[in-house]
């Protein structure tokens, strides 16, 4: 999400249970580890069972601030499960079935704990349904990363959930070592529209005044690049010239900023075709909503950029993202430094296609900068919670 984020660190991969501690019940040694294993994230993600696909079915009202959804995960169970655990916070839960049969549930902190009516064995498919409802409420750090998450609007939602806001409005296995595709069933009163990553799934319908959009996503993501971004928007639909469907969306504050973003993330990912090798997904394009966040998240298929219009370097830095960072994904959050660094050389190489400067001449600059500069007090490919910035210079990009 942001420049700054750089600042999470390492995990294990989904499939990489934790080991029972010494004392364990034969049932306590079936239960899929409630972490992924990231040390600076001990209880986001999960093990025990690897996600392939995510169905989310969400009914919000602005006014009221109230989700109903239902969420069905499928999953693969990578050892055998007596329980295991999703991440969610806030939110009430009402039932949760595990391959349609009621299963039994607790909840402590960011954790939902389900225990299926029989133990899942090892390496068989299963799908698990949660029944939710309530007010989202964004996470907040305030010292690193700011608000993120499901974050109301008042004519909708501003979602953005990198590193770990996914949790704030669906229950998933909140860590990108866990990709999974999605469909998305997102209804909103009449008038208002929802964005979702991936390309709609039939037209629009609308029935008691409340429209009902359908989003699909069809190629594995990270659960941090969701997004279900809702509200009055403008919207522009087409092609980029070499044929990549793309379709960009302002708020109305916003309005002027449609036609530019259209244009520029068609020619931008167009261009990086032919510099990274062919675009990953079947669409592009940008959203811009009327939020302040001081930041743009790279939302798989749909960069989203927070209360501000995108020049063409910050455009060119969120769509670098969907081939590196999005398409192939960290497994360990202590490394997104690679995410960040090749999408600012893609700013250096962008600027360079344009005639403004070459990516050497941008470097050599940077290289020359005094001891003394900010620049330099961050520590290379040794990010932490403790050595990130606040700037908004650095986190107008992701």
């Amino acid at each position: 999400m942001l420049a700054t984020l750089i600042s999470v660190l390492a995990c294990s991969p989904a499939d990489e249970p934790t080991p029972p501690a010494a004392g364990q019940s034969a049932a306590d040694r079936r239960a899929g580890a409630p972490g992924i294993g990231d040390p600076d994230f001990p209880r986001d993600g999960n093990g025990g069972y690897d996600v392939s696909h995510y169905d989310l079915v969400v009914d919000y009202t602005p006014a009221t601030k109230r989700l109903d959804g239902v969420t069905t995960i499928s999953a693969a169970a990578t050892q055998e499960l007596s329980s295991f655990n999703l991440d969610l916070t806030g939110l009430d839960v009402r039932e949760v079935a595990v391959d349609d049969a009621p299963a039994t549930f607790t909840r402590k902190g960011d954790e939902l704990t389900v225990r299926p009516a029989r133990a899942i064995t090892g390496g068989t498919p299963f799908t698990v349904k949660v029944t939710y409802t309530g007010s989202p409420k964004p996470a907040s750090d305030n010292a690193n990363l700011g608000t993120y998450g499901f974050i109301p609007t008042p004519d909708g939602a501003f979602v953005a959930s990198e590193p770990n806001g996914s949790k704030t409005w669906f229950p998933n296995n909140d860590h990108p070592a866990d990709k999974a595709t999605f469909d998305f069933t997102i209804t909103v009163p009449a008038g208002l529209t929802a964005l979702a990553n991936g390309e709609q799934a039939g037209r629009p319908t609308t029935s008691g005044g409340r429209t009902t959009f359908r989003w699909r996503e069809r190629h594995p993501m990270a659960t941090y690049l969701a997004t279900a971004t809702l509200g009055k928007f403008d919207l522009r639909q087409g092609s980029t010239a070499a044929g990549i469907p793309n379709l960009a969306a302002t708020d109305p504050r916003f309005k002027s900023s449609l036609d530019p973003l259209y244009t520029l993330s068609g020619q931008i990912t167009d261009y990086w075709a032919t510099v990274f090798g062919p675009y990953p997904f079947s669409s592009t394009g940008g959203v811009v909503d009327d939020y302040s966040a001081g930041y743009a998240l790279e939302n798989q298929t749909k960069p989203l950029y927070g209360g501000f219009q995108p020049d063409e370097t910050i455009i060119a830095h969120e769509l670098a993202h969907q081939w590196f960072g999005n398409s192939l994904t960290i497994k360990r959050w202590k490394d997104l430094w690679l995410n960040e660094g090749f999408a600012t050389y893609a700013e250096w190489l962008w600027a360079e296609h344009k005639g403004k400067k070459t990516a050497e001449a941008t470097f050599t600059e940077l290289l020359k900068r005094p001891a003394s500069d900010p620049m330099w007090s961050y520590p290379r490919a040794a990010p932490s919670p403790t050595t990130c910035s606040t700037s908004p210079s650095t986190r107008a990009a992701a």
